[in-house]
C-alpha cells in the first residue's frame, strides 16, 4: 500500500532505499513496486518525479551514478487509462463543517454527478446550486489544486488553519483535483488546524 499518501510515497521510497544497509539486504524487486503505484492515480509530476529513482532501485542522490544502459525500460504507464463513455451519473454528499473559529457551521448537500467526476467537479456542482453556501477559492501549487477558502474561510499559515478533506472519518490521499468519490459517498471539507 501507501506510505503516508501520494504527496509522501516517493521520498519515502527515496528514504528506505537509501537506509537499505540498516536492515537486512534483500533483491529489489520494481515490478513489485510498480504494481503499488499502479494501483493509486499519481498524475501529479512532482509526485511522479520523486516516486521514478526508487522505481528503478536508486534515490536522487545517487542519480549521478545510474548507467542508463543496464535498466530496463518500460511503457508501462504510471496512470491508468480511462474509457472514453459516457458515465452514469452518481450521488455524493458532501459536507462543509466549521467548529474552529468565527461563527460556527455545517452544511450538507446531496449533489448528482457523472461517475469518474473529481472531487473538485463535486464542490463546483455544489456551488453552482447554492453559491452562497458552498462557494470556494483555489490556487494552483505544483502539487495541484488547493482549497484556500470555503464559504468565505479562509485557512491561514499564521492561525496554522487549513481545509482537511474526509470520507468518512479518513482523510483522503488525494487532492480535489485527483480523487474521485464514490456513488454514495459522504465527503466532509473540516476546518482544521496542522
Amino acid at each position: 500500500g501507501l506510505i503516508g499518501n501520494i504527496y509522501s510515497m516517493g521520498l519515502a521510497m527515496q528514504a528506505l532505499e537509501s537506509a537499505g544497509r540498516f536492515y537486512a539486504p534483500r533483491q529489489w524487486d520494481c515490478s513489485q513496486a510498480l504494481s503499488v503505484v499502479s494501483e493509486h492515480h499519481f498524475q501529479l509530476p512532482t509526485a511522479i518525479a520523486q516516486l521514478l529513482p526508487a522505481l528503478v532501485g536508486r534515490t536522487y542522490l545517487e542519480a549521478g551514478s545510474l548507467e542508463c544502459s543496464s535498466v530496463t525500460r518500460t511503457s508501462r504507464s504510471l496512470q491508468p487509462s480511462l474509457a472514453a463513455s459516457a458515465a452514469a451519473p452518481i450521488k455524493v454528499q458532501f459536507s462543509i463543517i466549521n467548529q474552529l473559529q468565527g461563527k460556527h457551521f455545517s452544511f450538507s448537500t446531496d449533489v448528482q454527478v457523472p461517475a469518474g467526476s473529481t472531487l473538485l467537479e463535486v464542490m463546483e456542482a455544489a456551488a453552482e446550486e447554492d453559491p452562497t453556501v458552498y462557494s470556494f477559492q483555489t490556487e494552483q501549487t505544483s502539487w495541484g489544486i488547493m482549497v484556500v477558502s470555503i464559504h468565505g474561510l479562509a485557512g491561514n499559515a499564521k492561525d496554522r488553519t487549513y481545509w482537511r478533506f474526509l470520507s468518512g472519518s479518513d482523510a483522503l490521499q488525494e487532492g480535489v483535483g485527483l480523487y474521485k468519490p464514490r456513488d454514495g459517498e459522504h465527503i466532509q471539507a473540516v476546518f482544521s488546524t496542522y
